[in-house]
């Protein structure tokens, strides 16, 4: 009975993988990350006169926001419409009526959509490890191949949020614009609110009834940086912002992590829960 499931969930997986591979989607999608990750890692220090990576740390900070904004877009692009577009197309009808679950129908097209979203990932940062590894060897490539890991597990979790709205959404038109909004909220809006709320609570507690009386009280101590933990792609900042011992001074957000949250152990699970949390979800919905 085992074998049976897996071998429904392979099936549809390898089905849903094929077909990334033949519209040349992850050769495109591993194409863009190539040229961006080499672009601003030979030519990001140009204003300072040098070109080439300088340091393994110089490398990962200047393709980390590279990765915040491009690798969630691609995932939530990629899934938004695994359930709802079947649905529209009439075909999901078809695939309910095999011997296979529902649950199985959603984890062969998620295991399929991942696995194309993690080959074109790795495919697209190969060609910079390679540089790396001919520069500064085994020591100078662990570090970014722990980045590339970390860059894989983010467009997981949001591939798994894509596959919740397309579950819960009637058409592809809501479902792509939900998906458009969660990358504005998560990448863009959920920072400045942080940013809001951190300045909001250096405000003097003495005052009586003003805002920053109130979210200073609220919002004392370490409690503003746990907040980071709802946001997955905070948690890869910290990942790898935080892993790399000489760029702990940043500014802004992540300048109010304390070193009890910058375990990486924490921050992985962090990330598995955002990929298994909304999974699950999506399948007690579709079911």
């Amino acid at each position: 009975m085992i074998h049976f499931e897996f071998r429904q969930v392979a099936t549809l997986a390898g089905k849903e993988f094929r077909d990334r591979v033949r519209n040349r989607w992850v050769l495109a999608v591993a194409l863009v990350f190539t040229v961006f990750s080499v672009a601003i890692s030979y030519f990001g220090g140009a204003e300072q006169g040098t070109l080439g990576p300088r340091s393994i740390e110089f490398v990962v900070t200047s393709q980390v926001s590279l990765v915040i904004y491009l690798v969630p877009l691609i995932a939530l692009l990629l899934g938004f419409d695994a359930i709802v577009g079947e649905r529209e197309r009439g075909s999901l009808d078809l695939l309910l009526a095999l011997p296979l679950t529902r649950g199985e129908l959603l984890l062969g097209k998620y295991l399929g959509l991942a696995g194309a979203l993690a080959c074109s990932t790795i495919a697209g940062f190969a060609l910079m490890a390679g540089l790396l590894y001919e520069r500064f060897g085994w020591p100078g490539l662990y570090p970014y191949l722990g980045f590339v890991l970390s860059a894989v597990l983010l467009g997981l979790a949001f591939l798994s949020m894509a596959l919740l709205l397309s579950v819960r959404s009637r058409d592809r038109t809501r479902a792509s614009g939900m998906a458009i909004a969660l990358w504005f909220f998560f990448v863009l809006v959920f920072d400045l609110l942080l940013l809001g709320l951190l300045v909001a609570s250096s405000g003097q507690p003495g005052t009586s009834g003003g805002s920053g009386g109130f979210a200073a009280g609220l919002f004392s101590g370490d409690w503003l940086a746990w907040l980071l933990l709802l946001n997955p792609a905070d948690i890869f900042r910290i990942l790898n912002v935080f892993s790399l011992d000489q760029l702990r001074g940043l500014s802004g957000v992540a300048g109010i992590v304390p070193p009890s949250l910058a375990d990486p152990w924490l921050m992985s699970g962090a990330m598995l829960a955002w990929i298994a949390v909304p999974l699950v979800l999506a399948a007690r919905r579709f079911r």
